[in-house]
């Protein structure tokens, strides 16, 4: 699918609806979307691909597909498929065991929102990435119309409301507390962190699922919070 247009982000969009139905079809569809994101920059056959926190491991099996050598990292059995693709590690994300410079391509999807300390999430990030390699983070943003999950777009209203509300009228509870899983994460401070950092350079900052011009939204203050939807930082680790 061309990368932005409308077509791509409606069925994108369109599988996050599925995504409690049909979850495979789902993953399976950004997976490949991501991995071609990452291929604009890289060419993934023969590289070494860290997927940090990518649960049932779509998005390394889709690096496989490519010819990756690409390795899961993720630090909850619960997440993890019946049958964890062959090298998958249970590990935080904040203490990988990996030596430094270990991976060509670092690459993250939408956990940065649900770490309570996203810089050293980051941080750790750069350290196992080798010097010229690339670096793949995405997240929701507390203020996006997904920013409360299952409980989107409710939160607006209120956190605990929200979850609350989720709760009576599903009958079960819910997944994601603020504070707890999921925290407030703005788009406007993460760019000002990774802009002051001298160990990243800046090739991409854009709304992933954005239909047309995605590297404007995220540039105007206050608009980025609502319609960047999700945020995508493409770096690069400084020699």
């Amino acid at each position: 699918m061309k990368d932005p247009s409308f077509r791509r982000s409606l069925s994108l969009f369109r599988a996050f609806l599925r995504e409690q139905s049909d979850p495979a079809s789902a993953y399976r569809l950004l997976a490949a979307d991501a991995a071609d994101q990452v291929e604009r920059y890289v060419e993934l056959n023969g590289r070494v691909v860290v997927d940090i926190g990518g649960g049932s491991g779509y998005f390394t099996r889709e690096f496989r597909r490519r010819g990756a050598h690409s390795y899961l990292f993720e630090p909850d059995l619960a997440e993890l498929a019946e049958e964890p693709a062959e090298g998958t590690v249970v590990a935080d994300g904040y203490l990988l065991p990996l030596a430094e410079g270990a991976a060509d391509v670092c690459f993250s999807s939408n956990v940065l929102e649900h770490v309570a300390d996203p810089r050293t999430f980051l941080s750790e990030m750069v350290r196992v990435t080798r010097p010229g390699g690339l670096i793949y983070v995405s997240f929701t943003n507390w203020l996006s119309p997904w920013g409360g999950h299952e409980w989107a777009p409710w939160h607006y209203l209120g956190a605990e409301w929200a979850r609350t509300r989720f709760e009576r009228r599903t009958g079960r509870p819910a997944k994601h507390r603020l504070g707890e899983n999921l925290f407030d994460i703005g788009v406007g401070s993460t760019l000002r962190h990774i802009r002051g950092r001298n160990d990243v350079d800046i090739v991409s900052a854009r709304s992933r699922y954005w239909p047309f011009l995605p590297e404007i939204v995220p540039l105007v203050p206050g608009l980025r919070e609502f319609a960047t939807w999700n945020l995508l930082l493409i770096l690069r680790r400084c020699s």
